[in-house]
């Protein structure tokens, strides 16, 4: 008598077969088909976009803190303190408490980040002429060299940046469009005191 041997099929787990599905999309189309299909019940609209800012802004910062460091051996977080003393514009003098607030920090992170910045004299403090109090009240100004790094970083940026590749699939009125819509959100948020609450957290 000739027994047969029976070779029994294993069930795949669910989650591979939802995943084999979905083979052929980018990741963050995945991220947005799983949450559609686990939470279809809600209007995810806000939660989705959050998630793809977020993810836009990952890649931003971690190609920007690359090329600074890459450049300039400095962070990109105190490139940042360099382009807010540039953007005002001759004498390039803010106060720290200015500098903090503006750009989201507690004051002793800035305090670390004009130190470093200034070891390497790209800033300087001076005196703050305008203070006849009895105590003595320091500015933090740009110097030549802080000037120069700060341009030559605003040209390097506007001639390449991490976004390039997506970019080049839209038109000018779609880039000119993607602009207002981040402005509009940007000044939004801001008139709604999102970035208050944020500057009241970095100074405490």
């Amino acid at each position: 008598m000739v027994q047969r041997t029976v070779r029994t099929r294993r069930s795949k787990p669910a989650g591979k077969a939802a995943g084999a599905s979905l083979l052929g999309k980018t990741f963050i189309e995945l991220i947005t088909v799983q949450w559609q299909r686990e939470r279809g019940d809600l209007d995810l609209s806000n939660f989705l976009l959050a998630i793809y800012l977020m993810r836009l802004g990952s890649v931003i910062e971690r190609d920007f803190d690359g090329l600074c460091q890459q450049r300039y051996r400095i962070s990109g977080s105190d490139m940042r303190v360099l382009f807010a003393l540039r953007r005002g514009g001759p004498p390039y003098v803010k106060r720290p408490t200015d500098l903090f607030k503006a750009l989201l920090v507690t004051s002793g992170a800035m305090t670390k980040k004009i130190d470093r910045l200034a070891s390497l004299d790209m800033v300087e403090r001076v005196r703050d002429p305008g203070h006849l109090g009895g105590f003595l009240i320091r500015l933090i100004r740009l110097t030549r060299k802080g000037v120069q790094v700060a341009d030559e970083m605003v040209e390097a940026l506007a001639k390449r940046s991490a976004i390039d590749p997506a970019m080049g699939q839209f038109t000018a009125a779609e880039r000119e469009q993607l602009g207002r819509f981040a402005l509009r959100m940007l000044t939004a948020l801001e008139a709604a005191g999102a970035f208050d609450e944020a500057a009241s957290t970095a100074e405490s």
